[in-house]
């Protein structure tokens, strides 16, 4: 992800940490896994859409928390302590973002597909931020995310 971010054009390399690049690739694979579960949940199965919603993003969030813990954050710490910090912010993402605002817009008649898509936009920068700084805190200033402490010596002045 280092090197992908040194090259992004418009001064982009300035302001993008590597592991918000690795954290958007990861969680747009998941997202993709959510949504394809989703429409067959609701859309075939014709589950009422709390239920769909529920299933699918549990689904790609557990998959998400997998993924960064060990391919992008490479975090060490004990799950014990992060899984518990995981759960309450994906619940709160939960209730906020994919049930509320999924909720809403679908209420007021945006497809059901699209109001999922327009709600994850919202999620993903909670989550990013939530990840990065609450979650997998143990990979800041240590071994986890040596990407992310380049990106900051090279372009914060450390």
């Amino acid at each position: 992800m280092t090197a992908i971010v040194h090259r992004l054009p418009f001064g982009l390399s300035r302001v993008v940490a590597p592991s918000l690049l690795g954290y958007l690739l990861i969680n747009l694979c998941t997202f993709f896994l959510d949504l394809s579960i989703l429409a067959v949940a609701h859309g075939v199965l014709r589950w009422p859409l709390p239920l769909a919603v529920t299933l699918s993003y549990g689904s790609a969030s557990l998959t998400s928390y997998v993924l960064n813990r060990v391919l992008n954050f490479r975090s060490h710490a004990a799950v014990g302590g992060q899984l518990p910090l995981f759960i309450a912010v994906s619940a709160s993402n939960y209730l906020i973002f994919v049930l509320g605002l999924t909720d809403l817009l679908a209420a007021v008649g945006v497809y059901f597909e699209l109001a999922r898509t327009m709600a994850a936009l919202c999620e993903a920068a909670y989550l990013y931020c939530m990840m990065r700084w609450v979650v997998f805190r143990d990979t800041r200033g240590q071994g986890g995310t040596d990407d992310d402490r380049d990106f900051e010596s090279v372009h914060v002045g450390r």
